[in-house]
């Protein structure tokens, strides 16, 4: 097992996490620095659901790109596993929001 990855979907998992974070911490600055405050629904502030979004997409586009390096070039890094997991949590949630909204 090494850090790093070493195949092209590996270095998209561990860039599309980071890009998650980065994405989260967006939304985050504009809510408490800027004072942005939702609304009803998810799309009433675009300032805020338009990084939240982002967030999400770059979280389970590194689940999927992490997973088919992982199965199909048998990428073994840590960074891409971590990458993969945090993408499968995020999507567990995202799955579990459309399920049962509250």
């Amino acid at each position: 097992m090494s850090l790093l990855p070493k195949t092209p979907l590996g270095k998209w998992s561990v860039g599309f996490v980071i890009a998650f974070f980065l994405l989260l911490a967006t939304g985050m600055f504009v809510v408490s620095v800027l004072g942005q405050e939702g609304g009803e629904t998810f799309f009433d502030n675009l300032w805020i659901s338009i990084p939240m979004l982002g967030a999400g997409a770059s979280a389970i586009a590194a689940f999927i790109a992490g997973i088919i390096a992982i199965i199909k070039n048998k990428e073994r890094s840590i960074l891409v596993i971590i990458a993969a997991m945090i993408g499968l949590l995020v999507l567990w949630f995202v799955v579990g929001e459309i399920v049962a909204p509250h």
